[in-house]
């Protein structure tokens, strides 16, 4: 009996016949694939997960121990049942209640850090007062748990933390009523040459309002006197609210303009030597007017270095946003910006400070 193929098995036994040769291509690639990472790698170890070793197990099984021997994989049979071995030996060693550890569990992070926050912001707060705190917040917290979250961020009891309240604390509970003063130099050309000029200015620290109080070669007690009397004039004077004016330790703030300022209501507080950072919100200004302003000039004269701090300090105020104020302007714009009016551009001192608005 002869057997006759018919069309379809033909194409059939072709299919599978191209199929297998496919295969066969990719299986040789594969392989010199692991010849190349081979030699690659050389002697260094390849590290895997236990769930990439559970992977490659699998589908080692799959094609057992002379197929993967002809394969030439990276990994030999014996690696994989040393694996294997590994796993079985890990299930019955308890790792994973060893990762449990006993005892009552860890205090949330944000417990943690609202305790800390309280704490530096309210010297006077005990742990109880903390943990009524947290309660209206939704914390339940029992007060020796406050404790020992202040004791590991060495945070002293009250009593203790009391007498070291910060600066900040103590400036932000006066910001009302306080202000500071102090003296910044610029060297400007004059027909004596290069001169020195004393610039004072006293701010407003609540709002970081700027006052440009003088200019001058010779700060001397007459002058500071007149100072004095402008600062806390009745009507319009800068300081006419405060209470409180921080300064340093310079002579030129003699006894006498300091009794000028008692006389008219208003504190001196006199800051430890060498301490800039106790008037830091000054000493930044002072910062920001040189960088922006003044170490970009040559001046010629008082009246130009007036001009040019007047300009940057209108610039300041109304112009440039302040990061310690939420990235707001001080002087803040009368109404929203209108979205459908052109962008327009303002220049002071020859476009050495811009700012940008939308049109009225």
């Amino acid at each position: 009996m002869k057997f006759v193929l018919q069309p379809w098995q033909l194409i059939l036994i072709i299919l599978a016949g191209w199929i297998n040769r496919q295969q066969q291509e990719v299986i040789e690639y594969l392989r010199t694939e692991n010849v190349v990472l081979k030699e690659k790698l050389g002697k260094k170890r390849i590290l895997l997960t236990d769930d990439q070793r559970r992977r490659l197990a699998v589908k080692g099984k799959m094609i057992g121990r002379k197929g993967l021997e002809e394969v030439g994989s990276l990994f030999t049979p014996d690696t994989i049942l040393r694996w294997h071995r590994q796993l079985v030996a890990s299930k019955w060693d308890y790792s994973d209640r060893k990762e449990q550890k006993p005892g009552r569990p860890r205090t949330r992070q944000v417990i943690v850090d609202l305790t800390v926050k309280f704490a530096k912001e309210n010297p006077t707060w005990g742990y109880d007062r903390i943990s009524g705190a947290l309660s209206n917040v939704g914390y339940h917290i029992c007060d020796s748990t406050i404790g020992n979250i202040l004791k590991a961020h060495g945070i002293e009891p009250v009593p203790d933390r009391k007498r070291t309240g910060s600066w900040e604390t103590f400036l932000k509970s006066h910001w009302d009523v306080m202000a500071s003063i102090d003296f910044t130099t610029v060297e400007v050309w004059t027909k004596s040459g290069l001169t020195t000029f004393y610039l004072l200015f006293v701010m407003e620290l609540k709002t970081r309002r700027v006052h440009f109080a003088g200019c001058t070669t010779n700060p001397n007690d007459a002058w500071m006197k007149t100072i004095s009397l402008e600062l806390t004039n009745h009507e319009d004077g800068f300081l006419k609210d405060k209470k409180y004016l921080i300064m340093d330790r310079d002579a030129t703030f003699s006894k006498s303009f300091r009794s000028c300022l008692r006389r008219d209501g208003v504190k001196p507080v006199r800051l430890p030597p060498r301490s800039p950072n106790l008037n830091a919100y000054l000493e930044r200004f002072f910062g920001s007017l040189k960088t922006e302003c003044l170490h970009k000039l040559i001046l010629f004269g008082e009246t130009a270095t007036r001009k040019a701090v007047r300009a940057f300090v209108t610039h300041y105020h109304t112009e440039r946003n302040h990061q310690g104020l939420g990235n707001d302007l001080i002087v803040p714009m009368v109404r929203p910006p209108d979205m459908d009016a052109e962008i327009e551009t303002t220049e002071r001192l020859g476009g050495l400070l811009r700012s940008y608005f939308r049109a009225a």
